[in-house]
């Protein structure tokens, strides 16, 4: 995703720089109001004397014009709405430094911070465009892959099946407690060769702890 030139290393630019960079983006894309407003100008102006254009049709052009810049304004406050929506969520942002580099940040929403029209997610005092928001993790799913990721490594640990003593069998005691205390949710994270495995663990530590 694209950065959003308004913020570079976390930092919200100078309210001239924004407006610049604004007008460049907007002579470079699709057609603003403003530029709308400039072809029905040129019209009135270049048209031919003989057949003027009628009354009627600019009527009908004004409307249009009127029409476009509500549907703008209704996106800007849409947007404004959506924004203010993340305070506290968990966020994945991928955003362009001043040396060009993309980069990926990642943390909770702490605030949300207008200027000049535009929004920044505030993450650990740093601010990012939201138009630079990429991910929005839920905070279950957060927790869930956490913990069996925490659980997965706790496994790693272990030394080979075949090589378990009977201290080892306690670890794997520990770890087949803290699984059964997993909600369902979080038990599915574990994949399906990682639950091979641990079913091997717990028959040998089975097998130990009964001798």
């Amino acid at each position: 995703m694209s950065s959003i030139a308004q913020v570079i290393d976390g930092q919200i630019q100078s309210t001239a720089t924004i407006s610049q960079e604004s007008e460049v983006k907007t002579s470079n894309s699709s057609l603003d109001k403003d530029a709308f407003l400039q072809l029905l100008v040129a019209q009135m102006k270049y048209q031919d004397p003989l057949q003027p254009t009628s009354n009627t049709e600019y009527v009908s052009q004004l409307a249009t014009f009127s029409q476009l810049e509500e549907m703008q304004n209704m996106t800007g406050s849409m947007e404004l709405m959506r924004a203010s929506g993340l305070v506290g969520e968990y966020v994945f942002v991928t955003t362009t430094t001043s040396s060009g580099n993309q980069t990926t940040i990642e943390g909770y929403v702490d605030s949300i911070v207008y200027e000049a029209g535009k929004a920044y997610m505030e993450i650990d005092g740093e601010l990012y465009s939201v138009d630079d928001l990429d991910t929005v993790v839920d905070k279950a799913y957060l927790n869930a892959f956490d913990k069996v990721t925490q659980w997965v490594s706790k496994l790693e640990e272990l030394p080979d099946v075949d090589e378990m003593t009977a201290d080892e069998a306690q670890k794997v005691a520990e770890l087949q407690a803290e699984f059964e205390a997993m909600s369902s949710y979080e038990q599915a994270f574990v994949g399906s060769d990682v639950q091979t495995i641990y079913e091997q663990y717990v028959d040998k530590m089975e097998e130990l702890l009964g001798e």
